[in-house]
């Protein structure tokens, strides 16, 4: 009986901490275009020239303090996630884990797939809201490799998992464990991404950034924006904690450059918070579903301190589904629930 192929994409990560690794890893996410949306030779004298030269060194000075001895949290996680899956669902099927930049790449796990003759393969990203330069440039970069190939099984892309209730319970019961009600705010905290990448994905050209309002509210003009559905994910999971709207902020982290990013920032709202008395910060990270060097450095180590300096006391930051097996369960249902679909 042939097999059915799961195919699991994360973001990726460097081989290792050092700078020559650090470098090359940013070097292939930097010059992705739909990470850096202008065009190829401006990008190349910004990334290459600007860019990498200053960043690479204090990336790998950053890499070395969340490395593990069995190397980065990102592919440990990831490879606890494929194995078991792979357990889960059985012979039927064969689980590959692909990293859009660096290793294991998406090509090797394609061709790990291609080689066990899987009858059809489905994609699932792990980011759970959709942005071009995510979901988009790992569908693409899959849809690139496969059509070079002279067999091209049956595919299926997953778009987005947002308002996922199974997931929704898993972050709020991670929070619960803190004790929401001993912190004076709660943060939910997405990756950052260029406003000109939310206006290019708003086809009519007549809502994202018409109003301050625009992305509070998700309806069928901004289903696919991403700023819309990170405010989706947040409402649910405070709803899910009973929290109040005065009670929390979403915002955005991980900003780079000088041109507009989604706004508020994450670095700017703890300041205001610790300008207004608040001592204690609760901080989810839900565009993440592993521990990386967004959560357990930006937020645990360098929003800490510039809290402290500000006049807080604690940020702390809420763990994700790394590799929690109702998570583990919620992959396993993207598989079965897909080819129910199929089959109805």
């Amino acid at each position: 009986m042939m097999k059915k192929g799961i195919l699991l994409i994360n973001l990726g990560t460097p081989d290792s901490p050092s700078v020559s690794d650090v470098r090359r890893y940013l070097d292939e996410f930097l010059m992705d275009g739909r990470v850096i949306d202008i065009k190829p030779i401006p990008r190349n004298l910004l990334v290459r020239g600007a860019i990498i030269p200053f960043r690479a060194p204090q990336s790998a000075k950053i890499y070395k303090a969340i490395w593990t001895d069995e190397g980065s949290p990102l592919l440990i996680y990831g490879m606890q996630n494929k194995e078991r899956l792979q357990e889960l669902l059985g012979d039927e099927y064969v689980v590959a884990l692909g990293m859009r930049y660096q290793k294991p790449s998406i090509e090797s796990a394609l061709n790990e797939l291609r080689a066990q003759k899987v009858k059809s393969i489905q994609v699932i990203p792990l980011f759970p809201q959709y942005a071009s330069a995510t979901t988009g440039s790992v569908h693409q970069k899959v849809m690139e490799i496969v059509s070079k190939w002279q067999v091209i099984p049956a595919i299926n892309f997953m778009n987005s998992y947002h308002n996922l209730p199974e997931m929704i319970d898993i972050f709020a019961d991670n929070g619960r464990k803190y004790g929401v009600e001993n912190y004076d705010h709660v943060i939910f905290s997405f990756h950052g991404l260029p406003q000109r990448q939310l206006l290019k994905a708003d086809d009519t050209k007549l809502h994202c950034l018409k109003g301050a309002d625009c992305c509070q509210t998700i309806t069928d003009k901004n289903y696919f924006c991403y700023s819309a559905q990170c405010f989706d994910t947040a409402r649910l999971i405070a709803e899910n904690l009973g929290l109040t709207k005065d009670q929390y902020t979403v915002s955005f982290q991980s900003r780079l450059g000088k041109e507009p990013w989604i706004e508020p920032f994450t670095s700017q709202t703890i300041h205001e918070l610790a300008k207004e008395g608040k001592k204690r910060l609760l901080v989810f990270c839900p565009a993440f579903v592993a521990d990386c060097l967004e959560t357990l450095y930006e937020i645990a180590v360098e929003y800490q301190e510039e809290f402290v300096e500000a006049g807080g006391e604690k940020v702390q930051l809420v763990e994700s589904l790394n590799d929690d097996p109702r998570w583990i369960d919620i992959l396993k249902n993207f598989v079965l629930k897909e080819e129910k679909q199929i089959l109805a």
